[in-house]
This record gives C-alpha cells, sequence and structure tokens, in this order.
C-alpha cells in the first residue's frame, strides 16, 4: 500500500558520485509531518537525543561540501520511526526511550505501522539504494559507504568518555584503520566499537552494505563536540583526510562478503 507524501522523508545533497564514497546520515532531523504534531510530547524533547543526533545535519553538511561527495539524509525525527532499524525491530517504533513515554506511538495500530514503512522508513532506503547504485555506475566501482551519527555524553546516568567511536560488524576494511587514523591524534579517546556494538541486524548499514558486499564505517561523534557549527566544521575539516585516504585504497571498491556477527546474512 502507498500512501500520499507532502513532506519530504529524506534529503539529497549532491557531489562528485564518481568518487565512490557516499555519505549517509539517518537521525539528522527532529522534524515531524505536520498530521503527527509533536506525538504529544513538550518541546524539550525534542532538544534531546531521542528525537535526533545532535550536531550530525551540520557535519554531513560540512563533510560533503569539503570532500566534493553526495550524501542522503532522512528529514525526519527517530521519534516518528528509527530508519537505523529493520522493519521487523521492535524498537524501529519507540513507545518509551530513555526515560521518556511517547504518547503519540502508544498504543500503535499496524496499519499505522505500515504507514510509516511506507510513507517514510522505506523511501528513505529507496533513496540510499539509489545513490549507492549511482555511484557504483558513475565511479565504476563498488562505493565506500560512511554513515555519520552522533551520541549523547550520558546515557543512563553514565558518562561516555569517547570523543569518537567507529561502529562495525566483520567487515573491518574501513573501520580498522579508521580507528588506527583516529588514535593517532592527540588526546581524542577513540572507541572500537564503543557506545554501541556496529552489529545490528537489518540496520542501514547491515541492509545497504554488510548484506551487499560494499566496505562500510559508521562514525558516532559525542554530541557536545559537534553541538556548535564550529565543532562540526572542525570534525569535518579532522574526517575528510582521513576518508579520502581510505578512498584511495583499492580493496575498499571491491565487493566482498564477510557475513555478519547477527547470523547468516
Amino acid at each position: 500500500m502507498t500512501h500520499a507524501n507532502p513532506f519530504a522523508p529524506f534529503e539529497i545533497i549532491e557531489g562528485d558520485r564518481t568518487k565512490g564514497l557516499v555519505l549517509v546520515a539517518d537521525h539528522a532531523f527532529r522534524e515531524l509531518p505536520e498530521e503527527y504534531g509533536d506525538l504529544g510530547l513538550p518541546a524539550a524533547e525534542f532538544e534531546r537525543h531521542i528525537a535526533y543526533d545532535i550536531g550530525v545535519e551540520a557535519l554531513t553538511r560540512r563533510l560533503a561540501a569539503l570532500m566534493g561527495i553526495p550524501a542522503v539524509m532522512a528529514r525526519f525525527s527517530r521519534l516518528l520511526i528509527d530508519p537505523n532499524r529493520g522493519s521487523d525491530d521492535p524498537t524501529l517504533i519507540r513507545q518509551l526511550y530513555d526515560g521518556t513515554i511517547v504518547p503519540g506511538n502508544y498504543p500503535i495500530t499496524a496499519e499505522e505501522r505500515q504507514k510509516r514503512i511506507g510513507t517514510f522508513y522505506e523511501p528513505y532506503h529507496q533513496a540510499v539504494s539509489a545513490m549507492i547504485a549511482s555511484a557504483a555506475g558513475q565511479s565504476g566501482k563498488a562505493p565506500l559507504v560512511i554513515s555519520l551519527h552522533s551520541f549523547t555524553p550520558f546515557m543512563q546516568g553514565r558518562e561516555r568518555p569517547w570523543h569518537v567511536g567507529i561502529l562495525w560488524d566483520r567487515d573491518g576494511r574501513a573501520p580498522r584503520p579508521l580507528i588506527e587514523m583516529l588514535r593517532r591524534e592527540p588526546g581524542l579517546v577513540v572507541g572500537d566499537n564503543e557506545p554501541y556494538d556496529g552489529a545490528l541486524r537489518g540496520d542501514t548499514m547491515y541492509r545497504h552494505c554488510t548484506s551487499a558486499g560494499l566496505a562500510h564505517a559508521l562514525i558516532e561523534v559525542r554530541q557536545d563536540l559537534i553541538v556548535a557549527e564550529s565543532g562540526a566544521a572542525e570534525w569535518a575539516e579532522r574526517l575528510a583526510p582521513m576518508l579520502d585516504a581510505l578512498n584511495q585504497q583499492a580493496d575498499m571498491h571491491e565487493v566482498r562478503f564477510f557475513g555478519s556477527r547477527t547470523g547468516p546474512v
């Protein structure tokens, strides 16, 4: 079933697709379509990490502009539906998130769940698939895919010491050298599959990269470091030469299947 959708579920940042490098940002925005109002939440909740990845929109725009590469960003809040989850994941549409009950998601009918999947979730993933296919076609090689996220400095009362984390499953082609490059930066605390584990069945990297044999990495930057435009610019300038160096390596553009720690792909 398809649904009319006046709210654009994704944004494309144009860039040179012949470079064979694509950025994706699942949680860059906190917007909701008008029909959903505020999901019954006070405005303050949309300032928090539960609504979006703080700083990631600015980081994505800066990095794409610096490198001259394309990006795909989901434009809806993860409180509506989380594009970085498999469609059968119980946290796809959260009813409770970091202590906050989401009234507009509880209860939710099977029809409404399918409406959100068809109207927002799937169009975003189709845009990611189309961008990857276009980059492959124009570059003549399998593209390297980098997913950009941010994480809150505190979660459930616990401080997170990392400045940045690299999340991955079994394909270490991009993550291992990226972690090494970041650890050479003075003063940086770099997490290897911190603060989350990169093996998540059905998430964006699983769907578009693990299952397709594409080299990839998910970069998590701590939110307080990129909440200001100056911080986002600083991190974009830090990451750009690292990603460029990765992109020059031949094995980043080979289709190779490593499987998943979550089970058979």
